[in-house]
């Protein structure tokens, strides 16, 4: 926690949880290694990292906490790997340099706040597996222009696409049955 001076890491195998706070605040940080022994990313995990630009999340993490990467400024892209069912509220909070996510096939639920404020985030594709986006999950994606929605999802949280200023067009699929 708060080890600024920090640059890199790499995770033995042994490790299996990366634990709550672990990271935050090692804004020096710019490369770690995750093995595939890692089953989850806890909250506030690598909260104000700010030197990642990206960073490779193995097939073995199953939830990625709360906070986890809030305020990675650095980070352009991040890729949820198909082994993830749920992306934790304001997971990629203010990630302002985000362009490119993957959400995996296996995610059923993006929490509230999840992506908001990724100011340079353009398009995403929401998988079918996603039956839940939470409240201002993409509020303040101001550049936000396509978003591609799967079919299983049957709730939207209030104001979750508020503030997508460039977003001229959406398709809600007929699985909805509640809009915040």
């Amino acid at each position: 926690f708060g080890c600024t001076g920090l640059t890199s890491i790499v995770i033995p195998n042994s490790v299996t949880s990366i634990g709550d706070c672990t990271f935050e605040g090692c804004s020096g940080l710019t490369s770690i290694e995750i093995p595939n022994s890692v089953t989850s990313i806890g909250d506030n995990t690598f909260l104000d990292c700010t030197g990642f630009t990206s960073i490779e999340i193995p097939n073995s993490v199953t939830s990625i906490g709360n906070r986890a990467f809030e305020n990675c400024t650095g980070l352009t892209s991040i890729e949820v790997p198909n082994s993830v069912t749920r992306i934790g509220n304001k997971a990629f909070e203010n990630c302002a340099g985000l362009r490119r996510i993957t959400i995996g096939e296996s995610v059923t639920c993006i929490g509230n706040d999840a992506f908001i404020y990724c100011s340079e985030l353009i398009s995403i594709v929401i998988p079918n597996s996603v039956t839940y986006i939470g409240e201002l999950a993409f509020y303040g994606c101001s550049k936000l222009r396509r978003i591609t929605i799967g079919n299983s999802v049957t709730s939207f949280g209030h104001s979750a696409f508020s503030g997508c200023a460039k977003l001229t067009s959406i398709t809600i699929p007929n699985s909805v049955t509640s809009i915040g």
